[in-house]
């Protein structure tokens, strides 16, 4: 524990760098666009359109559940800010590669980096939920000012989740062919278009286990829902979290020495 403090101590000393890199990545996302970052807020948008026209019209889910197009862009955004962060950070260390070989740098920085990015980005997107929940009418709650805590609990388990990724990648560069095609099972596995009552019993037993289920249903619950999740809810959220992010991050530290060989 005494060295994952001295390392959060080295990231308040890097974080010039980290606002430096996301500033860039910033500018490389949105460079010869003109819309820019107005794309954060479209692209859910359109998404839900998508999704609403598909499964509304042609799979008849929308009748099952109150509110579908909230429920889509709710669980569309929260789960893209997990594969986006991952995905970027999956290759965080091996496209910052001429920069680790030059300069001795905690190499932690770039996977935490394009998880602080994605979040950003997270941020932005909000404003195409509050568009949606003022078309509806939905009325915001006091609940919603768990939110902060949902993004801590995603925050720690999309950081550990990429420093994995970010650190497999180096050394098995399969991984970041096989991470898309895990994240397509995943989004599939994850009720985010249908009703989790549709599952059969064993698949919905299997959702305890899944983390995106258990903060996307907090998010919905918080948003849509006008429910907080109760303590056991927070704690499982929590553990996952924390769980995550403290064993990676402690692999991380110890294979980072021989990324160097590798990049």
């Amino acid at each position: 524990m005494t060295r994952i403090a001295l390392d959060v101590s080295n990231l308040k000393r890097n974080w010039f760098t980290i606002v430096s890199l996301v500033s860039k990545d910033f500018k490389l996302k949105y460079r010869r666009s003109i819309l820019g970052v107005l794309w954060s807020v479209l692209n859910p948008l359109l998404m839900m359109c998508v999704l609403a026209a598909v499964f509304s019209n042609i799979l008849k889910f929308g009748g099952e559940i109150e509110n579908f197009p909230m429920y889509l862009i709710l669980g569309n955004v929260l789960f893209s800010l997990m594969a986006d962060s991952t995905s970027s950070a999956m290759t965080s260390i091996l496209d910052s590669a001429p920069l680790i070989k030059k300069i001795r740098i905690s190499k932690v920085i770039f996977p935490l980096e394009k998880v602080i990015f994605q979040l950003v980005n997270f941020a932005i997107s909000l404003i195409a939920v509050v568009v949606v929940m003022l078309f509806f009418r939905i009325p915001p709650t006091v609940n919603l000012l768990a939110l902060p805590l949902l993004l801590v609990f995603m925050s720690l388990f999309c950081a550990g989740l990429g420093m994995l990724l970010a650190s497999l990648a180096v050394f098995f560069r399969d991984v970041c062919h096989l991470w898309g095609v895990i994240i397509t099972a995943w989004t599939y596995a994850t009720p985010l278009f249908y009703p989790v009552a549709m599952l059969p019993d064993w698949m919905q037993a299997a959702e305890a286990f899944n983390p995106m289920y258990h903060y996307v249903s907090y998010f919905r619950n918080i948003a849509m829902n006008n429910l907080l999740p109760g303590l056991q809810e927070q704690l499982v959220c929590f553990v996952m979290a924390i769980l995550t992010f403290v064993v990676v991050f402690i692999v991380f530290k110890v294979t980072e020495k021989k990324f160097i060989l590798y990049v």
